[in-house]
């Protein structure tokens, strides 16, 4: 088990964090850029061909204490848990001192919380929003393992998957992860679930479907395969100690987190593990995620450099294969989201005693020329 996996589960030990896989979509508004031993797809831009050397910058940054911001349904509002002080502390003793976790819509311009889900003596959290933004993948939890649950965010229905230990989108109306029972399940949006033949193994670790391709590894071999579900041809794909994948929007690209030895990296690749570079590298590294367009990836990264810890959240631009570092001296984040316009960054870090969630408002200096 990497490391990064165990320091998340000792400061928040039943939050098991869920990843949006998407599948691909219509194929509009793109900008595809070719280059020797690669392509790089950019989404929904229609003003101007992204320039390589555009320079990141930080505006504004707010700070939002014990809360998680887990993503966004539009510009303006974000699903969010916090402690319910409207209802009555833990009942266990190790608890008592602490509140339940409440799941709201949270309009970040009003400072307005609608209730979508509470209840007395459970912690809400570990929330996932589907690609259409329509239903949420959820955890309750108290001490121990936590139970997954889906939630139509218009009828605010529930349905619980007994036998999760994980869960990820597949498309807008089903999830996949691993199983209690052994291998994998899928569970639909409607209450249906059942056992996914393809993958028979035992303990699985991690369990994701991206189109066609199933991606998954054990807990006794961290090597990631992937089953191609038309020809029922199962590869290696190289990734040795994988303890991560998060894929594309539009399902074209894979974001490999692997743990060596001595240090973690992100590796990307195409969906075939081929053409796949580091792009960052340390100690400890965490809450990934791609931007709307794909041409963004945020991480956190921590790592000792003459002697001493460099802690920060960075952006890596696929274009001009650069990252940069947009906040120092933070904490491993457990988790980042873009907004929909991939102007504002959000991050969650754990403090110690509580989650605290930032915004950071991303800004682009634009060349006025495209140097490939």
């Amino acid at each position: 088990m990497n490391r990064s996996k165990l320091a998340i589960m000792a400061t928040v030990p039943m939050l098991l964090l869920t990843i949006t896989a998407c599948s691909g979509n219509n194929g509009e508004n793109r900008v595809v850029i070719q280059e020797p031993g690669k392509t790089i797809t950019i989404i929904d831009n229609e003003s101007k061909t992204p320039a390589a050397e555009d320079q990141i910058a930080v505006g504004n940054i707010q700070k939002y204490e014990k809360m998680y911001i887990y993503g966004w349904l539009n510009e303006e509002t974000a699903i969010v848990s916090k402690e319910n002080e409207s209802l009555e502390k833990m009942k266990l003793e190790e608890l008592s001192d602490t509140y339940p976790h409440s799941l709201y819509q949270y309009n970040l311009k009003t400072d307005t919380f609608t209730p979508l889900l509470e209840k007395e003596n459970i912690y809400i959290g570990g929330v996932n929003l589907s690609p259409d933004k329509k239903h949420l993948v959820y955890q309750e939890y108290t001490i121990g393992d936590p139970s997954f649950y889906l939630m139509n965010l218009e009828t605010q229905q529930t349905v619980n998957i007994p036998v999760a230990m994980s869960a990820r989108w597949v498309d807008n109306d089903s999830v996949i992860g691993a199983s209690y029972a052994g291998g994998a399940y899928r569970a639909t949006t409607s209450g249906e679930i059942e056992a996914v033949s393809e993958i028979k193994d035992d303990f699985l670790f991690l369990v994701a479907q991206v189109g066609d391709r199933l991606y998954y590894n054990t807990n006794a071999s961290e090597s990631l395969m992937v089953l191609d579900m038309e020809t029922k041809e199962i590869r290696e794909l190289g990734f040795a100690s994988a303890s991560n994948i998060i894929p594309s929007p539009d399902g074209t690209q894979l974001l490999v987190e692997n743990y060596g030895d001595s240090k973690g990296k992100i590796i990307l690749s195409d969906m075939n593990g081929e053409n796949a570079k580091t792009i960052a590298e340390g100690a400890e590294l965490g809450g990934i995620s791609w931007s709307a367009d794909q041409r963004f990836i945020a991480y956190s990264k921590q790592d000792e450099i003459n002697a001493a810890m460099v802690k920060g959240l960075y952006v890596y631009d696929v274009l001009s294969d650069k990252s940069t570092r947009i906040s120092a001296n933070m904490e491993s984040s457990l988790s980042t989201t873009w907004n929909p316009s991939g102007k504002e960054l959000t991050y969650t870090v754990w403090n110690g005693s509580s989650y605290e969630s930032s915004v950071i408002e991303i800004q682009q200096h634009l060349a006025s020329s495209v140097d490939e």
